[in-house]
């Protein structure tokens, strides 16, 4: 009992980052550290290493606080109509100093209020953003998220991210087919539906792809990887 009240909830991936911690005494060694142990090639850094949870206030004026709250509201039927982290945070020097050496920005895709957002608004991270001088591409999610969401556009992915980052977002990857009704038909009972592009600024391109494969709600990673490269080739070469 002591194991489930304690340890109860959380993903492998996060007990093992939490063992590594204590391994390491330091956070970002222990992404180092679990790096090197499972092989990775790429690199991962927090947005922060301060603690925060993110809050939300709905469209009624009421407000929550904690990512499963948030998700909890909005999947039944509260509009967020503003969402922060609290207490404010602010960006890791060494996320600045990697973020000034990117080539270009991929956002997404993810769960976009709780998983998404928090990142962009640590304090400094718009401002590393700005100073970077390669595009920023947003891959778009392929469905939207609960009854909260309804009427919910690529669009307004763009629209709320460029708020909090301050800067324009140049691309958005968007799929472009969709599996059987019978699939489709199972995530509408959870009130998920495929999410439309919506009317995108001016300064942002659409590039559209077959992204769906299967019958789970996630983008085939090669094609996607396909997608991505294309647009930073003909944005970066």
């Amino acid at each position: 009992m002591l194991f489930r009240s304690r340890l109860g909830g959380h993903t492998g991936g996060n007990l093992l980052l939490s063992m590594m911690e204590q391994y390491s005494g330091d956070f970002l060694g222990a992404i180092d550290g679990l790096r090197a142990l499972l092989g990775c090639r790429g690199r991962v850094w927090p947005a922060s290493v301060q603690s925060s949870s993110v809050c939300a206030e709905y469209g009624d004026g009421s407000m929550t606080r904690g990512e499963v709250e948030v998700d909890a509201g909005q999947s039944s039927g509260q509009e967020v109509r503003r969402i922060w982290l609290e207490p404010p945070v602010s960006i890791h020097p060494a996320v600045t100093r990697a973020i000034s050496e990117f080539d270009a920005v991929v956002i997404g895709p993810g769960s976009f209020y709780t998983s998404l957002m928090p990142i962009f608004l640590v304090r400094g991270v718009a401002d590393a953003l700005k100073a970077m001088k390669g595009p920023v591409v947003l891959v778009a999610n392929l469905l939207t998220e609960g009854r909260g969401m309804n009427g919910f556009t690529a669009a307004d992915e763009v629209s709320w991210l460029e708020r909090a980052i301050e800067r324009p977002v140049d691309v958005v990857i968007t799929n472009c087919a969709w599996p059987s009704r019978d699939v489709l038909a199972r995530y509408a009972v959870e009130h998920k539906e495929p999410l439309p592009t919506g009317t995108l600024p001016a300064h942002c391109t659409e590039v559209t792809a077959d992204l769906w494969r299967g019958d789970i709600a996630r983008h085939d990673r090669l094609r996607l990887a396909y997608t991505v490269w294309t647009v930073l080739s003909q944005r970066l070469l």
